[in-house]
């Protein structure tokens, strides 16, 4: 990181502690913040023409800020994030083409067509048809098109670390804003249920998750993007807060996803590294496993040994709960039977939620995509759930630099097991695992030494 990169690193952070202050502040402000995100960042493609693949710096970043849009009541469109994306992504298509070996996922999004006709033609005539269907297909067709952008294009590690600055700057608003919100935890915490006023009065599930993929995304930034003491610590710091943060959410989804990532990501690292890099890799990893301690350590005392319980699966009286997945079993197992029941087209896009009040008069919506889309999708979900699942490591046979693909692909099923796709961060991240990526030294087998800390 050169002395330039160096100060625009330190400016954009402080920038988004204010941005985080003044949202906190005022909330309506977040909604001008939406329309900054979408003007600067279409007139930032536009402007350069995609040549850098400048659509994924964007799309990273609005993955970052939606958490913060969502939470503020900032977004004009309740998928403002989703087709932002999708639309990003069709831009990036028009200037830069896409692979002629993509047509899995033209498969993938010609087989969610007829489910959402199939759904409109089922859903009773109380339901908003609209929301019912965008909420269930938004996050797949999201996924279809980012992957059809992504499919086998070179990028430069460079670049990738350019779109992970860009995801995790809003990242760094929304743990200030938390903080802002919640000062002290201890106030708060009284049950080892997912904890609404540690999550900034917003979903704990998707704070979890959003809070995960920014402590991978500042430990990346500790090892690769450190090139000065100075950003080492910051980075540290960064690290170590939003960790702490995301914990105290009580929701364990999100940041048990972010700590694979980071087993993940730190063990295809490891081979690529030349020997200098493999030991500094190995100090980090010790300072990370004594942070992690710490940070443990802090966050028992805060919640008086409540966040212990919590992931032991106990009750604020230490009794093991009946039910490890907080019922969301009962979900999948409603939405397996109705696949069951309906084999070949499913229920219908949207008919879901409809089907299991009808059936156990449980009104809730889906926390499982896989279960969703077997349920509403019936056997062309099946087809669609193959091709997500295999495509990524038939690349990867061919691309063995992309030290992300686990990382991004674990984030993916994952999050879609406990969080569906509430998020447009699982649908993007999952297309990052298709990226050819290529470093500036392309003989030595070894990450550039000027990544390493």
């Amino acid at each position: 990181m050169k002395s330039n990169d160096s100060t625009n690193y330190f400016k954009f952070l402080l920038i988004h502690l204010i941005i985080g202050w003044v949202i906190f502040v005022f909330p309506p402000l977040s909604k001008l913040y939406a329309i900054f995100i979408m003007f600067f960042g279409y007139s930032y493609v536009i402007k350069y023409k995609n040549k850098n693949n400048e659509v994924l710096i964007v799309a990273a970043y609005i993955i970052g800020a939606e958490v913060m849009l969502r939470m503020t009541d900032g977004m004009f469109i309740n998928e403002y994030a989703k087709y932002n994306v999708i639309l990003l992504m069709v831009l990036g298509m028009i200037y830069s083409g896409f692979s002629k070996y993509s047509f899995p996922y033209w498969l993938f999004l010609l087989f969610l067509i007829p489910g959402v006709f199939y759904g409109i033609s089922q859903l009773n005539f109380e339901t908003n048809i609209r929301k019912a269907i965008a909420f269930n297909i938004s996050g797949p067709a999201t996924l279809g098109f980012a992957a059809l952008y992504c499919f086998d294009r070179e990028i430069t590690f460079e670049q990738i670390k350019k779109m992970i600055f860009a995801l995790g700057y809003p990242i760094v608003a929304i743990t200030l804003y938390l903080f802002l919100y919640t000062p002290s935890v201890k106030d708060v915490v009284i049950g080892t249920y997912s904890n609404f006023q540690t999550s900034g009065g917003f979903g704990p599930n998707q704070m979890s998750t959003i809070l995960g993929l920014g402590t991978f995304v500042y430990f990346f930034n500790t090892f690769f993007n450190s090139k000065t003491k100075t950003i080492l610590l910051i980075n540290i710091i960064l690290t170590t807060v939003i960790a702490y943060r995301g914990i105290v959410t009580f929701s364990r989804g999100g940041m048990l996803t972010g700590a694979i990532m980071i087993i993940c990501l730190v063990i295809l690292t490891y081979n690529k590294l030349n020997k200098q890099g493999q030991a500094k890799l190995l100090l980090i990893i010790i300072t990370t496993i004594l942070l992690s301690g710490f940070i443990w350590l802090y966050s028992s005392v805060q919640t008086g040994g409540l966040i212990d319980k919590r992931y032991a699966n106990q009750d604020a009286k230490g009794r093991e709960k009946e039910s490890k997945l907080t019922g969301r079993e009962i979900l999948i197992e409603s939405e397996l039977e109705m696949f069951w029941e309906n084999p070949i087209l499913g229920v219908g896009v949207g008919k879901n939620k409809e089907y299991r009040e009808e059936m156990l008069g449980i009104s809730a919506a889906s926390h499982n995509e896989i279960s969703r889309m077997l349920a509403e999708q019936g056997m062309l979900g099946v087809f669609c759930l193959l091709i997500l699942f295999i495509t990524p490591f038939i690349l990867y046979l061919n691309n063995r630099n992309n030290i992300f693909i686990l990382s991004f692909y674990l984030f993916w099923i994952l999050t879609i097991n406990h969080a569906a796709m509430r998020l447009a961060a699982p649908a993007f991240i999952y297309a990052l695992s298709l990226l050819k990526v290529t470093f500036v030294d392309e003989k030595s087998n070894s990450l550039p030494r000027q990544s390493t800390v």
